[in-house]
């Protein structure tokens, strides 16, 4: 049975998930869903009431339909030829570049932490993910949330960790609602809400708020 996993996102970076250049993946944070999400299931990010812009509450940040699930060693090994973009950069002017999510190189066995978005304190919740979510299907609103209709608003929730076994109900709505919008598929409708602080990861080892959420993710 495909299922509907959805969360809210505390700060919206553009990291995690990474919607950048027609692709949608989600490879670090959220391990949780990361475990145990299947092709064919969907994600949702949906907007925090503290989130930077404002409260973004009861509103859809981003959704993505699971195309492909690789493990971190498969996504680190493939990256070079399929997304060499995704390689973290973060000395390029593109945006895209410095948000690369493959920050984890299994070219010498164990996983090594490449300078990236995250430091030394995210390695252990990014690795118990286990894999890393693909999608060219997707739809990536950003700081400009797309409201949710009436209905759906229960799957709206302010807590941290997620939720996937209260969401059958509201999967076919979800879905033909998100499709009936008329929006074309793989493209960015707004900007991330919030740009990463390089001088607390260089400070601190990594993104402090959304390894908070981390640290509470809840298995389904």
């Amino acid at each position: 049975m495909v299922r509907l996993f959805t969360y809210t996102i505390p700060t919206d970076d553009g990291a995690a998930p990474n919607p950048f250049r027609g692709m949608c993946s989600l490879a670090i944070c959220k391990p949780g869903i990361r475990r145990v999400a299947k092709p064919y299931d969907w994600v949702a990010g949906l907007g925090s009431r503290d989130a930077p812009s404002g409260d973004l509450s009861g509103r859809l940040v981003y959704a993505m339909r699971v195309e492909e699930v690789l493990s971190l060693r498969e996504y680190d090994q493939q990256a070079a030829s399929r997304w060499p973009h995704r390689i973290p950069n973060v000395g390029s002017a593109d945006l895209s570049e410095r948000l690369g999510d493959c920050i984890y190189d299994f070219s010498s066995g164990s996983p090594v932490q490449r300078h990236s978005v995250h430091g030394p304190r995210n390695v252990a919740t990014d690795l118990s993910g286990e894999n890393v979510l693909i999608s060219k299907d997707f739809y990536y609103f950003g700081s400009r949330a797309k409201r949710l209709p009436g209905q759906l608003l229960p799957i709206c929730h302010q807590t941290q960790g997620h939720r996937s076994d209260s969401n059958p109900p509201y999967f076919g709505q979800f879905v033909s609602w998100l499709r009936g919008l008329g929006l074309a598929r793989g493209q960015l409708y707004g900007w991330p809400d919030s740009m990463v602080d390089w001088s607390e990861i260089a400070s601190f080892g990594g993104c402090a708020v959304r390894k908070l959420d981390d640290e509470n993710d809840k298995p389904c």
